[in-house]
């Protein structure tokens, strides 16, 4: 709205000076009065400019809208294997040990689970194994089961392919005395403690492997191995509740430092084991840039050199025949008692073997040593199902004995290898057995062991030194960091030979493959 404001004037008279009452003056006022009263004062016209219009703007088109492209959201991708982290206290003189166990699970098993499966050798003492909280991703589980070995957990969510899930377990064990005989047991059982030494072996809960759908999580039997190991990555970190009487300690893996704790660590092995005794003496060799350690008792220092220095060998001949020794460890132990056992970067030798030894190559101890160590890729670096397929690593460590005898003590395989060693026995049965078909521990051994070894031998024979291994260096580098079967195996050596091998199969094997 347009507002017009029109201003007033005013006239001011000013008075005459010195006399007010001038006629003159008198008459002028009204006159004026007279012209304001009479006159019509007419404003001037407001003149408003003419508006020229401007021209229509004109503006660039808008762009079409197109769809800015989402951010690609970030994929952690699920590591290769589970990795374990197992905090650890020892009181070595009350045989007791606390643990705060952490499980990062990738699940690489293409299907959504919803329940996991842990193994708890512990458990299968008495009294041993005493469970204190378990959780997942934080949140406490109280919808799981524990009988016997196995632990099952009920998830509340599915663990999605390709997820992690972290479970949490914090739990005590009390060590059972491993000298007591059990008339029922055809082999010690190593995990426990003896009067000079403690042996941690499957001490801590694990995830079982899940093949096609399946936990597997084998009976324990009296002869054999039952349980089978996914690869996996380990960090125990380890302290003595008297530091001032700590023991000397073999263990998988390399040690180092970490405050108040030896922190050990072994990437890509099926098991930590660990055995600690104040009585081990030491002797260490190197080989590559693996340390080789031998751990045994004073009176027996001739042996546990002699084993360390067979060990050592047949690390180095293995390398060449099979792939490179995947540890930058190897710890070689005494047991306190008699009974050979490979486990990751770690075995046992029997005490009586020790005992025995009178010096030479033609003996138990080093015949078990270089055993023991072929275990370091028949089972820890291609791994199997020691309860269904025993003889997969068996009879290839078994074997591997004449290949050291062949390098380094040739005269030893003919002139007790094979006599002694192997045939003495009369070996026979079919080389596939499970340990539970085994009728004995003797019947097994001479079936999974040492005709797997004649197979072997008889096998090599047929389709020559050349395809065998090369056959052997590629079953190692296709197994590795997996778990293989009969049919892998024949699958594999089928790739290298044109040869007819098939009856040997026939002789060997009471399953076709």
């Amino acid at each position: 709205m347009l507002r017009l404001y029109v201003p007033l004037f005013f006239v001011r008279i000013q008075p005459m000076r010195n006399n007010p009452h001038s006629p003159l003056k008198f008459l002028s006022f009204f006159f004026l009065l007279f012209l304001i009263s009479c006159s019509s004062i007419t404003p001037a016209p407001i003149v408003v400019p003419t508006l020229t219009p401007l021209p229509p703007a004109t503006f660039a088109p808008l762009p079409t809208n197109t769809a800015l492209p989402l951010p690609t959201p970030m994929v952690i991708p699920a590591p290769a294997r589970a990795r374990y982290q197992l905090d650890t206290t020892i009181d070595y003189d009350a045989h007791t040990i606390t643990v705060d166990e952490t499980i990062d699970y990738p699940n690489h098993t293409g299907n959504q689970l919803n329940a996991l499966v842990l193994a708890v050798e512990p458990n299968l003492w008495a009294e041993s194994f005493n469970l204190t909280d378990i959780s997942i991703d934080g949140t406490p589980i109280t919808t799981y089961t524990l009988d016997g070995q196995r632990l099952d957990i009920a998830l509340s969510s599915f663990i999605l392919p390709e997820h992690v899930v972290t479970i949490n377990i914090q739990y005590a064990l009390a060590l059972p005395f491993a000298e007591q005989e059990d008339p029922n047991i055809a082999r010690p059982r190593i995990y426990g403690y003896t009067t000079r030494q403690l042996n941690l072996v499957n001490w801590y809960p694990f995830v079982v492997p899940n093949i096609n759908g399946e936990w597997i999580l084998h009976e324990p039997w009296f002869y054999g191995e039952h349980l089978v190991y996914d690869s996996a990555n380990y960090e125990v970190n380890l302290k003595f509740a008297d530091p001032a009487t700590a023991p000397i300690v073999a263990a998988s893996g390399a040690p180092e430092p970490n405050g108040d704790f030896t922190r050990y660590t072994i990437i890509s092995a099926r098991t930590f084991a660990l055995a600690a005794s104040r009585d081990f003496e030491v002797a260490s060799v190197q080989v590559g840039d693996a340390t080789v350690s031998s751990y045994y008792f004073p009176l027996s220092k001739i042996a546990g050199r002699a084993a360390l220095q067979a060990s050592a060998e047949a690390l180095q001949i293995y390398s060449q025949r099979y792939g490179p020794y995947s540890h930058k460890t190897l710890s070689i132990v005494m047991g306190d008692f008699n009974d050979g056992m490979e486990y990751s970067a770690f075995f046992y030798l029997p005490m009586g073997f020790y005992n025995l030894y009178k010096g030479g190559y033609s003996n138990h101890l080093i015949a078990i040593a270089v055993h023991e160590t072929a275990h370091q890729w028949w089972f820890e670096q291609v791994g199997n199902d020691q309860a269904q397929q025993p003889w997969l690593d068996e009879s290839l460590a078994t074997y591997s004995e004449v290949l050291y005898y062949e390098n380094y003590h040739p005269e030893v395989i003919q002139g007790w290898w094979w006599p002694v060693r192997i045939d003495i026995y009369n070996p026979e049965g079919f080389v596939d057995i499970p340990i539970y078909d085994g009728k004995g521990f003797q019947p097994y051994t001479n079936a999974a062991y040492f005709q797997g070894a004649h197979f072997l031998d008889e096998l090599r024979a047929r389709i020559g030194d050349e395809a065998f291994f090369a056959f052997i260096q590629d079953y190692a580098a296709q197994g590795r960091d997996k778990i293989v079967t009969a049919n892998d195996f024949f699958n594999i050596l089928s790739q290298h030979t044109l040869t007819d091998y098939s009856d040997i199969v026939r002789q060997y094997f009471r399953n076709v493959y």
